[in-house]
């Protein structure tokens, strides 16, 4: 049998003075340049050294500039700067410059992905972006249809009807929920209080008393500050609820009543952003079921004091409030 072929990758321009210890790998993909200058650093001297320093203070802007470019900012000459790239297993800093910039698209990609999602990207149009929200809004509203316990919701309208005093908390993400689900009780006559910050939610929860109800929003379920408003709103004889996209979570198992929206906290904005409408639409639920229960009360509060003619403003005022 003849000897097999075995394709090898080629040795570039290798500089046999680097260490081979610190030659770039043959064979096994693409190093990182800018751990390969990291790794050659506290061996390089010199104009080398200044090179290998302006490269790495600023690689985006030298994995897009000339080789005049960058001798002029380490001063030093362009042969100098060809030699530290060979002897980084590179044919010349064209090939470096190449390398440095694939690196920046890619930690550009990571952290595009991290932040904002991978389901939406920099070169979408705003007709792609806009359906790709409304898409991901939709799913989250339906997995919230799919997900809401009716009969819990029922049962924590009514407490808030009969309830002195309903206290609500969120913060951060999970605050604009929580913030439109007050503005709303509140306009229908409901006596509510919402807090935002570890002291006023516990002084808020240490004014709650049998009979009144605390309410939390938090789409992870997980928040020591919310824990504690959940801790002390509990020991002052209040029913606790949480509304969350976890009912595994902490502050689920902590509360007496917790209402499942049926999407989770996400790894990007994209995914939060989408689940603010499940969140949003379990809130309006409680509220329309809480309305539902005081339509008396509401007319009444809506006409009284009116000056402008028979139930004028309070027909306009509750139109606002329905909508």
């Amino acid at each position: 049998m003849g000897e097999q072929s075995v394709s090898r990758t080629p040795n570039r321009g290798r500089d046999d003075s680097a260490p081979a210890g610190r030659r770039r790998a043959e064979g096994v993909g693409e190093v990182s340049p800018l751990e390969l200058l990291r790794t050659e650093l506290p061996d390089l001297t010199g104009a080398k050294l200044r090179v290998a320093e302006v490269i790495l203070r600023n690689p985006t802007v030298a994995g897009r500039s000339s080789i005049t470019w960058l001798a002029q900012e380490a001063q030093t000459s362009a042969a100098t700067i060809t030699r530290l790239s060979t002897a980084l297993g590179f044919d010349g800093f064209p090939e470096l410059r190449a390398a440095l910039a694939r690196e920046h698209g890619r930690d550009m990609q990571a952290g595009w992905e991290k932040d904002i999602g991978s389901a939406i990207t920099p070169e979408d149009t705003p007709a792609k972006v806009l359906s790709t929200l409304a898409a991901n809004q939709f799913s989250a509203a339906r997995n919230a249809t799919a997900s809401v316990d009716l009969e819990a919701m029922a049962q924590v309208a009514d407490r808030i009807v009969s309830a002195g005093r309903v206290q609500l908390f969120g913060e951060w993400g999970d605050a604009p929920p929580a913030q439109e689900l007050y503005l709303r009780l509140f306009r229908i006559g409901i006596p509510v209080w919402f807090d935002d910050g570890a002291y006023f939610a516990q002084v808020g929860a240490s004014l709650l008393g049998e009979g009144d109800v605390a309410l939390v929003v938090s789409r992870s379920g997980e928040s020591p500050i919310a824990m504690k408003f959940v801790e002390v709103a509990r020991d002052h004889g209040a029913l606790t609820v949480l509304i969350t996209g976890d009912p595994q979570s902490p502050l689920a198992a902590a509360v007496d009543v917790p209402l499942h929206t049926g999407t989770g906290t996400g790894n990007s904005w994209t995914d939060y952003f989408a689940g603010r409408s499940s969140d949003s639409l379990v809130g309006a639920l409680l509220w329309a079921l809480v309305a539902q229960r005081v339509p008396d009360r509401i007319y009444d509060r809506m006409n009284r004091g009116d000056d402008s003619g028979p139930g004028a403003r309070g027909q306009d005022f509750f139109k606002d409030t329905m909508h």
